[in-house]
C-alpha cells in the first residue's frame, strides 16, 4: 500500500503563487504515473497535471501557470502553482497510479486546501 502525504496548501491572494508536495512511502520508479487533481464543493474532482518518467500533461484551464515535476531521490511530486485565480480553490489531491498486466492501482494523499482570495 503506498502512501502519500501533501503539504504546502494555504491562502494566498490572486495573483499569487504556491508549491505543493507529494511524498511517497516507497520508491517512486515503482509508480507508473503521478498526478494532481482537485475538486472544489460541488464539483467533480478533475486532473490538474501528471507526469509520467518522460511526459507531463496539464488541464487547459492551468496550462502556463501550472508545473508538475518530480524529484526521484526524495520520492517526491511537485505542483507549482503561479498566478493563481480564485477559480484554483478546492481541495489538491496527489494520486500514484501502478498498473500491472492485470490491474491498475490507485493511491490517494489526504489532500490539501488552497484558497485563492480575490
Amino acid at each position: 500500500q503506498v502512501q502519500l502525504v501533501e503539504s504546502g496548501g494555504g491562502l494566498v491572494q490572486a495573483g499569487g503563487s504556491l508549491k505543493l508536495s507529494c511524498v511517497l512511502s516507497e520508491s517512486i520508479l515503482s509508480i507508473n504515473g503521478m498526478g494532481w487533481y482537485r475538486q472544489a464543493p460541488g464539483n467533480q474532482r478533475e486532473l490538474v497535471a501528471s507526469i509520467t518518467s518522460g511526459t507531463s500533461n496539464y488541464a487547459d484551464s492551468v496550462k502556463g501557470r501550472f508545473t508538475i515535476s518530480r524529484d526521484n531521490a526524495k520520492n517526491t511530486v511537485y505542483l507549482q502553482m503561479n498566478s493563481l485565480k480564485p477559480e484554483d480553490t478546492a481541495t489538491y489531491y496527489c494520486n500514484a497510479q501502478r498498473r500491472t498486466t492485470w490491474s491498475t492501482f490507485d493511491y490517494w494523499g489526504q489532500g490539501t486546501q488552497v484558497t485563492v482570495s480575490s
